[in-house]
């Protein structure tokens, strides 16, 4: 065959095994079981005896040729050939090679080629030992155990595919009849003129893609469902498959430490728990609301990226092993632990980027789920959460491949993030924390000097620790444009600096914010807190003027009894201010008699203002205020009550 040695030494390390002193024949003959089961599909390999693989002095590849004597060379020929045929079931035939040893002309090197074969290989090595099967796992021959045993057994159709055996254990009773019907008329596949039993025979397939729902085995000859039958159509399918079942636990903090948490143990067919969990998720993926953006309703989670997550989990996990699929919600994502790891037929670093080729692990239950509704296409899955994270601008999903489970995490939107921090920066701020809560809200700010909340509690908690002056700096500083910021912020920005006194500079800069809320677009309050800050700069013209102009751009303000109480009140601070100039004697009889004029035209609009506030007014406490503010009007009223003239009372009456 031409075999050159140092050619083979360039190979992969796993298609090539050295053996420089044959001491026991099994090892020989366990690395050509691995090399016939060929478990990574290379192709077979070569076993060299006599030699062995080293580096020269440069630290390049090399060979060490010690050669086999003839003797010892037909010995092991003779013994591994023996073995191969007599205790590897089925047996193999390596092909024998026998090469000159460059070194040294009285000894030979041995090279067994070993194809791969269309069987899964066993050795038993010797009379007491059970048969075992043995893989390549890098340049190593391992055992093929548990679920790597699986797989090889069933990549040689030695072993059916688990959803797809017989379950020795059940019987054709355990199939639930009424969910069997009704998932049957939901997809579509049920036949109203075939009876119920016809589908439950050795024969009878519902589709073409699938195998019948029953078997039986050459021993009994009792017909017992398959194992895809149970977990789609059982009445208990915990009682066989022990790990079939599914826990969603809520934490409300980032890790488990939390003192307290939601857990819900989800049982019944592998649709009933898909549904229940994609049905526990939705509430998970609510809206975080930002008006100020270009995207204000942002989901924490995009609803169809956690569906295909719980699909995925649900239609590929290992059913063999006991431990159930774990559904653990945080705060600031959503884990998804499904047991059983990556088939070794999809590469990792294609799976993770969603360019991995379609294969199903349970292919039976794939099928369901898509004629369900369930799931996407072949190999879509991954894609789509991928994508859907992405669009919905979420953090890229994180997949763990483990050797017993593969987790797939699901980070949480930014903005709730933000939005949790803003709700226990408000917790410090009701247990009287303030110190605490300026400084988070302030590194919030520093970031994003725009979130308009962390604006509007950076003013509260100055407002709390009397420095309204630091709002007004931390602005000014950031050069924060009120063009960027939304009318309610600014004019809550302005109720703050209102509390500001002895500083002109801050004062003027809250009228230029209340300037500024004014062009947007306000609701009520809003506008009634514009008012009361104008009022408080002391600026009552400019209220009425406020007033007025609202009103006649929201008619429907015309009845809103805080505004109407808020223009009463200004039109009295201008009354007081003419009657001060009223009874200033340094001033002209003129101007004081128009002054007391215009106060008392004043206390009248003052007063139809109150009245109609005290008539619109719902809340106890607000007419209570209105009611004082008229009961001080009566007094102004008579403060300004025009004087009549001397003698008016003794004037007689002319007869007619």
């Amino acid at each position: 065959m031409n075999i050159d040695l140092k050619e083979l030494a360039k190979r992969e390390s796993e298609r090539v095994e050295w053996k420089e002193n044959v001491a026991d024949i099994a090892s020989v003959v366990k690395t050509i079981v691995a090399f016939s089961n060929d478990f990574a599909n290379l192709g077979g390999g070569y076993v060299v005896c006599g030699a062995k693989e080293t580096k020269d002095k440069h630290g390049f590849q090399a060979i060490d040729y010690s050669g086999l004597t003839s003797s010892r060379l037909l010995e092991i020929e003779n013994k591994t050939l023996a073995h191969c045929r007599d205790l590897v079931d089925p047996g193999v035939v390596p092909l024998v090679e026998v090469l000159d040893s460059p070194n040294n002309d009285s000894t030979k090197i041995l090279v067994l080629i070993v194809p791969s074969t269309g069987n899964a290989h066993s050795y038993r090595a010797g009379r007491g030992d059970s048969s075992k099967y043995y893989i390549r796992s890098g340049s190593n021959t391992i055992e093929a155990r548990n679920g790597i045993l699986r797989e090889l057994l069933i990549s040689k159709n030695q072993l059916a595919p688990w959803d797809k055996r017989i379950n020795k254990e059940a019987s054709v009773e355990d199939i639930d009849l009424v969910i069997f019907r009704d998932y049957l008329q939901e997809m579509k596949l049920w036949s109203p003129n075939k009876a119920l039993e016809d589908y439950l025979s050795e024969s009878e397939r519902i589709s073409e893609f699938l195998p019948p729902l029953v078997s039986s085995n050459l021993v009994d000859q009792v017909s017992r469902p398959k194992n895809f039958t149970l977990l789609m159509f059982g009445k208990q399918p915990l009682k066989f498959f022990s790990g079939a079942y599914s826990i969603f636990s809520i934490y409300r903090g980032n890790d488990r430490s939390e003192k307290t948490a939601e857990r819900l143990d989800i049982t019944g067919t592998v649709v009933q728990q898909a549904r229940k969990l994609i049905e526990l998720l939705n509430t998970e993926s609510f809206v975080a609301f930002d008006k100020e953006t270009t995207t204000p309703n942002q989901v924490k989670y995009p609803i169809r990226a956690l569906q295909e997550a719980v699909i995925n989990a649900l239609v590929h996990r290992d059913y063999e092993s006991s431990q159930p699929i774990r559904i653990t919600g945080f705060n600031d994502r959503i884990e998804i632990n499904s047991p059983g790891t990556l088939p070794r037929a999809i590469e990792k670093e294609k799976f993770v980027s969603g360019k991995a080729h379609p294969h199903w692990k349970n292919q039976t239950l794939a099928y369901f789920f898509n004629k369900l509704q369930l799931a996407q296409a072949e190999g879509q899955g991954i894609p789509t959460i991928l994508r859907t994270m992405q669009e919905e601008g979420c953090p890229d999903p994180i997949f763990e491949v483990g050797p017993e489970n593969l987790i797939c995490i699901l980070p949480a939107h930014p903005r709730h993030k933000i939005n949790r921090e803003l709700y226990e920066i408000e917790n410090r701020i009701v247990i009287g924390n303030y110190d605490e809560a300026y400084n988070r809200t302030k590194e919030i700010l520093i970031n994003d000097p725009y979130n308009y909340r962390a604006i509007e509690l950076f003013c509260e908690i100055n407002n709390l620790r009397k420095t309204p002056d630091k709002v007004y700096n931390f602005l000014i500083n950031k050069n924060v444009s009120l063009d960027k910021v939304n009318s309610r912020t600014l004019v809550k920005i302005a109720d703050t600096l209102s509390l500001v006194e002895g500083n002109p500079k801050i004062l003027e800069y809250a009228n230029q914010l209340l300037a500024k809320a004014v062009e947007g677009q306000l609701e009520e309050k809003e506008i009634v807190k514009i008012a009361i800050n104008l009022k408080r700069l002391g600026n009552a013209e400019k209220v009425i003027e406020f007033v007025d102009e609202k009103i006649e751009q929201y008619p429907s303000l015309s009845k809103s009894s805080a505004l109407l109480e808020e223009r009463g009140r200004a039109k009295i601070n201008l009354a007081k201010n003419c009657i001060d100039t009223g009874r200033d004697k340094n001033i002209g009889y003129k101007i004081r008699g128009r002054a007391w004029e215009e106060c008392r035209r004043y206390l009248k609009e003052a007063e139809s203002d109150l009245n109609n506030a005290l008539q619109n007014a719902r809340n106890p406490i607000e007419k209570d205020y209105i009611l004082r503010d008229i009961e001080f009007l009566e007094k102004m009223k008579e403060i300004a009550k025009k004087p009549k003239r001397k003698g008016y009372k003794n004037r007689p009456k002319q007869n007619s």
